[in-house]
């Protein structure tokens, strides 16, 4: 369409990238965290304000991403899932439902956090690990 203009979003932020490629944000409006045009962070979640979600990636009803962290692309995180503070996830990872990831966690890129999974403060997981929840079983 020749002549039209496209206004930015009016809180959006534009943000230069190590690559040179430009990502556009927004103020997630529970925290007011940065999180990226194309990312999805459901309406019950709550991104701080000093958290970025980058492209593509998904944080589920009831989540908290804490402060200073940074969730890359392609990362799915699920309902009501704890992200501590100061936390990396890695591109192309997927965070189980009930998951908890401590203060300080390096989660590499594509890994597998099972639902209701921990992972401790200051752990560092290597790309493409699977981390198993509690899996003990119950005699009856």
């Amino acid at each position: 369409m020749t002549g039209t203009k496209v206004r930015p979003h009016p809180r959006a932020v534009h943000i230069e990238g190590v690559d040179g490629a430009v990502g556009v944000y927004r103020a997630h409006p529970a925290g007011g965290g940065l999180v990226e045009v194309t990312a999805t962070v459901a309406v019950g979640a709550a991104v701080h304000e000093s958290a970025y979600v980058e492209s593509r990636s998904v944080v589920g009803h009831g989540a908290l991403v804490g402060p200073g962290c940074w969730i890359e692309s392609d990362v799915t995180i699920g309902g009501d899932v704890q992200v501590g503070q100061n936390a990396h996830v890695g591109a192309g990872s997927r965070i189980g439902d009930g998951a908890w990831i401590g203060a300080n966690a390096r989660v590499g890129a594509g890994v597998v956090v099972a639902a209701g999974a921990r992972v401790a403060h200051d752990a560092r997981v290597a790309d493409h690990a699977v981390v198993l929840g509690d899996r003990r079983r119950v005699a009856a």
